[in-house]
């Protein structure tokens, strides 16, 4: 596989991790797409960390140069910004992309741009569960109309640092569950988009933005990560909770939103996509 990457940060680096340890056999190419500045580090880390990872390595600043590499599957893992900055380019051009900052469909306009381009290039856009599950029932029950949707995600308070939180808290002298947030999953993916990629996920496979209930809630006797939701349709009833642990280096993103990118990517190359 030739596979595209945006973005060299804590969950591109976790992910190369996987890729390394659980291909079979090695990419045919990986091209990177980081920040100017980022170029000669970038570079140094791929040889001296990854280097078992693919046959051969580009680093590039831009999404033509990216394209020219002839990626097959390109995989986001850089934020909302890089989103609306490359992804419409990469579709257009006819490559699936693997958005992992699905929270940045929450801009109707760039979700509208992104379809767009998807369906001018014939490509895919790929939504991955992330540190969710259950999302394929959500998927299949929305086609019969009629959804309730309520989500609940619980985080260690310091996971929510740097967010709109920390004006409504002390973060760090909680002792009991605060909720801070009641609102659309819009309102919380917009808010705190490093921290609600899952209530956008749950918002695009079920009831949408408006319809989808989010609370965001800090908790010190939270396990990690924590997601609850509770769906109700006229054809079924079920309520999900996972608790996730964090990714190294990064409170606010669960680890399970990286395996769930490898299953992606293993699903393209083996015999079987389950």
């Amino acid at each position: 596989m030739r596979l595209g990457m945006i973005g060299f940060g804590n969950i591109a680096q976790t992910l190369l991790t996987q890729l390394k340890q659980t291909l079979d056999a090695p990419l045919e190419h990986l091209a990177v797409l980081v920040l100017p500045e980022m170029v000669d580090e970038t570079e140094a880390r791929l040889t001296s960390e990854f280097a078992s990872v693919a046959g051969e390595f580009a680093v590039v600043t831009d999404a033509q140069a990216l394209l020219s590499h002839r990626p097959e599957l390109v995989v986001e893992c850089a934020g909302h910004a890089a989103v609306l900055a490359h992804a419409p380019s990469v579709l257009h051009a006819g490559i699936d992309v693997v958005i992992v900052s699905i929270g940045a469909l929450s801009d109707e306009a760039l979700e509208k741009e992104l379809r767009a381009a998807a369906s001018a290039g014939g490509a895919r856009l790929i939504l991955p569960a992330g540190a969710v599950g259950g999302v394929d029932l959500l998927a299949a029950l929305g086609a019969a109309g009629g959804l309730e949707v309520r989500y609940r995600g619980s985080k260690p308070p310091l996971a929510w640092s740097g967010t709109p939180a920390e004006q409504a808290l002390d973060l760090g002298a909680l002792d009991d569950a605060a909720i801070f947030f009641r609102g659309t999953a819009r309102e919380a993916a917009r808010e705190f988009p490093k921290n609600a990629n899952v209530a956008a996920t749950l918002a695009l496979a079920g009831a949408g933005f408006e319809a989808t209930q989010v609370e965001l809630v800090a908790d010190p006797a939270a396990p990690g990560n924590v997601h609850e939701y509770s769906v109700v349709s006229p054809l079924a009833k079920y309520t999900m909770r996972i608790e996730n642990l964090p990714s190294a280096g990064n409170a606010k993103t669960s680890v399970s939103t990286v395996y769930s990118v490898l299953r992606e990517i293993r699903n393209r190359i083996g015999p079987v996509a389950i």
